[in-house]
């Protein structure tokens, strides 16, 4: 029997989810999750912002500055997508609400896009002198919260077994 890992306060578990087949998307085509596809972008987006900030801080290059602003436009565009799908799943799948993971998730982003777009609106017009030190600061923290809410996302979908193909709890054996 394979055995359910159990680290708790930091991560939750519950033996019925891990043995059961999960709480499919309601956000999919052909049975296939959005969300997961979408998130893709804004962490691509928005975590590169963080490598060119670094790049305009070592180079000077305004190259690296004037990336860092599409970037981040980009990634709240994309963000604001993938935010969608997400707060569909959050709010009619019970399981994602019960779970601290799934909370820790949501509410990280929409605090991860907030600053990225504090970030966005304080370069607009000033894009080089934004940068250092405040846009540097701030995509430091929104590439760190990034990681956080990506790692308790991973848990609903791997531990929670949240948006996946399955047949939900109401199937359980």
């Amino acid at each position: 029997m394979t055995q359910t890992p159990n680290i708790p306060p930091v991560i939750e578990s519950d033996e019925r989810e891990y043995r059961d087949s999960g709480v499919p998307s309601t956000v999919a085509i052909a049975g296939h999750p959005l969300h997961p596809l979408l998130v893709t972008f804004p962490i691509a987006f928005l975590t590169g912002v963080l490598g060119t900030d670094v790049g305009y801080w070592l180079t000077g290059d305004v190259f690296w500055a004037r990336a860092s602003f599409w970037l981040l436009g980009a990634g709240i565009v994309s963000g604001l997508v993938a935010a969608a799908t997400g707060m569909m799943d959050f709010v009619k799948i019970d399981r994602v609400r019960e779970h601290q993971a799934g909370w820790v998730h949501m509410v990280g982003n929409v605090a991860a896009l907030s600053l990225s777009l504090v970030s966005f609106i304080l370069r607009w017009g000033n894009q080089t002198g934004a940068v250092l030190p405040t846009g540097l600061i701030l995509s430091l923290f929104v590439a760190t919260l990034i990681g956080i809410t990506g790692w308790y996302g991973a848990e609903l979908v791997y531990r929670h077994k949240v948006a996946v193909i399955g047949y939900g709890p109401k199937h359980r054996p």
